[in-house]
């Protein structure tokens, strides 16, 4: 074979958002367990395990870690990226630099794509929305990336022509597609009636350019189905080099041109979807990258190097995960994730139309309102992506200075950011995910209802022309049919599932008051500085905090007048609180103002703590200081006095109709606040186990000597308390390899079942926090061999634990190291490295 042949590897990695939108953070999802939340347990597994890949010796050891990202084409999705950024800032630092070395292998074209916004089906979209998708897709790219996007990848592929002239008209030279997604291709040197119709058999070793309405041209690259359909569902993960010979394989011995060999996957699939997947890949492109007469490439380098020398013309309306175009997001087609037969989807139909009806009638009103502060209300949306990724007042500044024609005050600025928010929430509602599963109660249809809800209560509190618009919503959801009984209509799942999230600035006054009894009930991991004091990020973008939160250090010790409370700051205005015994009073005023709008509103509260769950008082839009001191005076006499009931009475009268309880507070908070309430009663549950477990333990191991079983109760007993120890012996802080070994063979000798799953993430925890210090203090004996005995501890346990973050770290540090650490040449060795 004399040409040469390119491979290029594409992987879209993407979740579907999952913040509380109200909130603007993801809360915890108990599905994802031990995981805080299914953005954090797929980070684990695949995201961040695709920027330290493994490849691995005959034995099992590592030979070398290699980011993938460098070698393979990626896009992750924007609203992903805003996650990591904030959550996994090493992930999300390593996919920029991946970017940027890709830039330097190949010839200055970066890997990375673009995406539009929020995964939206494109050519279900009207004009505005897809102009606006987008646009916020290359700004997003451009802010982060630091260059123009050369491609964007569409979601599900969903493609029509229009949509392709738009990309064409933003600067975007080329998208991929399914090899079904074409028509009809042509050599560009034959007639115009040479088109020859090809479907599936395109092929997908060469680029084609399509002409588009407009005069604008734009290239595609077909991807190949059947190995791209193999990695997904057949398996090919499994082996390495299986998927670098079938990729391979696929190459025409005939070709008298230079071959692109391409397939395009669910970048889950590496890692997520196939464990290893990720190990797979490093070993593929391992295989693929020492071949002489193979190079690995990307679409920007490749197009650059062999320009389209044929046309194609597209199938409208497709996509490359619905047999039927597109009808999987706006139609009962039978397409769905499985499992449930007798289940159907008519109501994705319904919902679709009542989001339409929702943002149409909303078009108008949004146009007449914000015409009055901004001089071109879409340019303006479109342009709205910049305060997103940056909420700074100098932001906003130089936003309004570019829209607005004249000076705006600052209530004129909270209205046009609270019309601009319902803009974003209308185009979040489109989120593709809400119609790709099976039921409307599903968590990624609740999600988009969300959204909805959001534009909802922003169109009633700033549209005076839209009054009784929730009802009207509601009635349209009540024809949207569901599966379940208990979930009968959308708007059943609506009012269950959307409407009790809803947040305003009085709830968020309320949750703080409450953390205020609960000190250790703080941290949800969602909050965040000033945003005027967040330190500038690269390319222009914000870099927020991934270690303690402001929230944390500042606000439980001596209450400071600020802190964060998820997108929200609260000024302490007054706080006071009284203990009597158990019980704890407090009352005071804060003013809580909102990062994406800055609304702002000033709440009085009053809470009565009487130990253990029992939580009353209230919350509400302060009367005034006057009307403040006066229900400070009357609730606090009553406390003083210790007269219980009066005190509650005395909350009654003046937060009527705004009372609060530990079921109001947000999901973490009040995870967190009860496992405050619990601390003592779990403590105390703990000691009456260990009591009798000492007293039984000589029986239970005679019982286990004549091949007795043991009692149930006494073998959880037990499981509880050997678990128990366990998590302590793994502490970092502490561990001890001798007393793991002896619970371990307790464990062992009496049958105890441990909960492999929590042990391994505490142990794996436990590594990752000792391999932080190493990182620290690498060439330290005693952070050294604190880690060396942590290694050698888990080594021991029945179940594997996670050491990717150790590691990650000592082979960095090892690699710096000239001549080898020889503490950390052991150290890797214990880690599974090959160092011979």
């Amino acid at each position: 074979m004399t040409e040469p042949r390119y491979v290029c590897i594409h992987g879209h990695f993407y979740q579907p958002p999952r913040e509380n939108p109200w909130l603007g953070a993801v809360e915890a999802e108990d599905s994802a367990a031990p995981y805080h939340d299914w953005n954090e347990r797929i980070a684990a597994e695949c995201y961040a395990p695709n920027t330290a890949a493994r490849v691995l010796d005959g034995q099992g050891r590592i030979v070398r870690i290699v980011d993938n990202y460098r070698r393979i084409s990626f896009n992750l999705g924007p609203t992903l990226l805003s996650w990591l950024e904030q959550h996994r800032v090493d992930v999300y630092r390593a996919v920029l630099e991946s970017d940027r070395a890709s830039r330097e292998l190949h010839g200055g074209h970066g890997s990375a794509l673009a995406q539009p916004y929020n995964h939206m089906i494109m050519p279900l979209a009207n004009a505005r929305d897809r102009q606006s998708q987008i646009a916020w897709g290359v700004r997003d790219f451009e802010r982060r990336f630091g260059r123009r996007p050369e491609g964007m990848w569409l979601p599900e592929t969903a493609v029509d022509t229009a949509t392709l002239d738009d990309l064409a008209a933003a600067g975007i030279k080329f998208t991929v597609l399914a090899p079904h997604q074409a028509a009809r291709v042509r050599a560009a040197s034959t007639p115009a009636s040479a088109w020859e119709s090809v479907g599936a058999a395109v092929d997908p070793t060469m680029p084609y350019t399509v002409n588009l309405p407009s005069g604008r041209t734009i290239v595609v690259f077909f991807y190949d189905g059947p190995i791209s359909r193999a990695v997904a569902f057949e398996q090919l993960l499994a082996d390495g080099l299986r998927l670098s010979g079938r990729i391979l394989g696929s190459a025409s011995d005939r070709a008298e041109r230079p071959q692109l060999l391409h397939i395009a996957t669910d970048g889950e699939s590496y890692g997520h979807h196939h464990r290893f997947g990720d190990m797979a890949l490093a070993v593929a492109l391992d295989d693929i990258d020492k071949r002489p007469d193979v190079h690995l490439t990307n679409y920007g380098e490749f197009l650059e190097l062999f320009p389209p020398t044929h046309e194609a013309e597209i199938v409208e309306a497709t996509s490359w995960s619905c047999a039927h175009g597109i009808e999987r997001w706006r139609n009962d087609c039978g397409c769905n994730s499985g499992g449930h037969g007798d289940w159907n989807q008519r109501w994705r139909a319904g919902l679709r139309a009542t989001f339409d009806w929702l943002r149409d009638s909303l078009a108008g009103p949004y146009e007449r309102e914000i015409s009055l502060l901004v001089r071109d209300p879409w340019a303006a949306r479109d342009e709205y992506i910049d305060v997103v990724l940056d909420r700074s007042s100098t932001a906003i500044g130089a936003f309004f200075e570019r829209h607005a024609p004249r000076p705006l005050t600052e209530d004129q600025i909270v209205h046009a950011l609270q019309l601009l928010e319902l803009q974003r929430f209308l185009l979040l509602m489109y989120t593709s995910c809400g119609w790709f599963f099976d039921e409307v109660s599903g968590i990624e249809t609740t999600q988009v209802l969300r959204y909805a809800g959001c534009a909802v209560q922003l169109a009633e509190d700033t549209l005076a022309l839209r009054p009784g618009l929730e009802a009207e919503f509601r009635e349209r959801l009540g024809r949207v049919p569901g599966n379940l009984p208990e979930l009968a209509t959308a708007e059943v799942v609506y009012d269950r599932l959307v409407a009790p999230a809803r947040v305003d600035l009085v709830r968020v006054g309320a949750n703080f008051a409450v953390t205020t009894l609960f000190p250790n009930g703080r941290g949800t991991g969602a909050e965040r500085p000033p945003v005027d004091a967040v330190e500038a990020g690269a390319n222009g973008g914000t870099r927020r905090p991934s270690a303690l939160s402001p929230f944390e250090s500042t606000l439980f010790e001596g209450y400071a007048t600020a802190a964060w409370l998820y997108q929200f700051e609260i000024h302490r205005l007054d706080h006071r609180i009284t203990h009597a015994g158990r019980a704890r009073l407090a009352i005071g005023r804060v003013r809580v103002v909102s990062s994406t709008t800055r609304e702002s509103e000033e709440v009085t509260y009053g809470i009565l703590h009487l130990g253990d769950h029992a939580l009353t008082g209230g919350a509400r839009p302060s009367p005034g200081p006057a009307a403040y001191e006066a229900m400070a005076a009357d609730v606090g006499a009553a406390f003083h006095q210790a007269d219980v009931p009066g005190t509650i009475r005395a909350l009654d009268r003046h937060f009527a109709g705004f009372s609060l309880s530990l079921n109001s507070l947000f999901r973490d908070l009040r995870r967190r606040t009860v496992d405050d309430v619990l601390a003592a009663t779990l403590a105390e549950t703990e000691a009456v186990h260990r009591s009798l477990y000492d007293d039984q333990a000589p029986l239970l191991r005679f019982l286990v000597s004549l091949n007795v079983p043991l009692p149930a109760g006494l073998q959880a007993t037990a499981e509880l308390v050997v678990a128990a120890d366990l998590r302590r012996a793994l502490h970092p802080v502490r561990i001890d390899p001798a007393e793991i070994e002896r619970l371990l063979n307790e464990a062992r000798d009496l049958g105890l079942t441990l909960p492999a799953d929590t042990l391994a993430f505490t142990a794996t925890t436990t590594l990752a926090d000792l391999a932080r210090q190493l990182e620290s203090a690498p060439h330290s004996p005693a952070v050294q061999a604190e880690l060396a005995r942590a290694v050698e501890a888990v080594s021991r346990l029945p179940f594997p634990v996670e050491r990717w973050s150790a590691q990650n770290i000592v082979d960095r540090w090892l690699g710096d190291s000239s001549p080898p650490d020889p503490a950390l040449v052991a150290l890797a060795e214990a880690l599974g490295f090959a160092t011979h």
